[in-house]
């Protein structure tokens, strides 16, 4: 069933909502919004729920498995707004959310469930995944229109950092919490607002009734916004994203200014998980 707005969906939609994981994703546009759909079906997620002006043509197969609400993002409530009221009504349910042009890798990925990923963090008292969004761009120049290309999708493999995050209240590194940096947010922080540079979003999350997310991605309970328990390293997962690319394509200063988005760290994305293994930028904490 569709659902023709929000209200619509909260009044109508809420048994989508009764039986997780669940993915909420946030079409700001309609580029790679298909394969974004597509790849978090075969994820294994119980239903799909999708947030966009417009729906592409899909397959017959998946539809039983996803939720389209119709909705501008640009004249509707923030992201966090519309994540905190579905986290009211989907209490202890596991939810995902992110936005078109992104995609979700997990270790082992692609021959185990999100179900199972989940799983194994709620047997380690985990209520919450640190993901990274990873940028992926072509090697094609910035006005060509190409840099947005899943078969030439590049990534960089150096140039990540965190640093530990700070209380503002008593100006003190917060436990376990890391803000963290690294590819063309970046590279071309010049172009980026201050507070949109950090690439870590808790992206994976516990609902309940009281939690509530940020615009910046971390909630109101603490021990969510942590990497991992206070005991061993925990799973952490990737969103692929193009979303950097495309914002920095479509602004006129760097389309003007940069040639292309390709540097000497860059390498080819091979679209699988133990890439991100190897490189370090999901881990797998105790999960063989």
């Amino acid at each position: 069933m569709d659902y023709a707005n929000l209200d619509h969906f909260f009044k109508s939609g809420k048994h989508h909502l009764k039986k997780g994981p669940i993915a909420l994703i946030f079409a700001e546009d309609e580029v790679e919004l298909a394969s974004t759909i597509l790849h978090h079906t075969k994820l294994g997620f119980m239903k799909t729920i999708i947030f966009s002006k417009s729906m592409p043509a899909l397959p017959t197969e998946v539809q039983d498995r996803i939720a389209p609400v119709y909705v501008d993002l640009f004249n509707a409530p923030d992201v966090s707004t519309i994540i905190n009221k579905i986290s009211t009504l989907t209490s202890n349910q596991w939810i995902y959310f992110c936005y078109n042009a992104e995609y979700l890798f997990f270790p082992f990925c692609e021959t185990r469930s999100v179900a199972e990923l989940l799983n194994f963090h709620s047997e380690e008292r985990r209520e919450a995944m640190l993901t990274y969004v990873v940028d992926i761009y072509s090697k094609d120049p910035l006005t060509s229109g190409e840099v947005i290309s899943r078969n030439k999708a590049q990534l960089d493999k150096a140039g990540y950092f965190a640093t530990a995050r700070v209380d503002p209240k008593t100006h003190q590194p917060m436990d376990r919490q890391l803000d963290c940096f690294g590819g063309l947010r970046w590279r071309f922080e010049e172009y980026v607002p201050y507070s949109q540079r950090k690439i870590d979003r808790i992206s994976i999350f516990k609902a309940s009734k009281g939690l509530n997310i940020s615009k910046n991605y971390t909630f109101n309970n603490q021990e969510y916004n942590t990497y991992a328990c206070r005991w061993h390293n925990n799973l952490t997962a990737a969103i692929i994203s193009f979303r950097a690319a495309k914002a920095l394509m479509n602004n006129p200063d760097p389309k003007s200014e940069i040639k292309d988005l390709f540097w000497e760290h860059s390498t080819p994305f091979k679209w699988q998980s133990s890439q991100l293994l190897d490189l370090g930028l999901i881990e797998p904490g105790q999960w063989f």
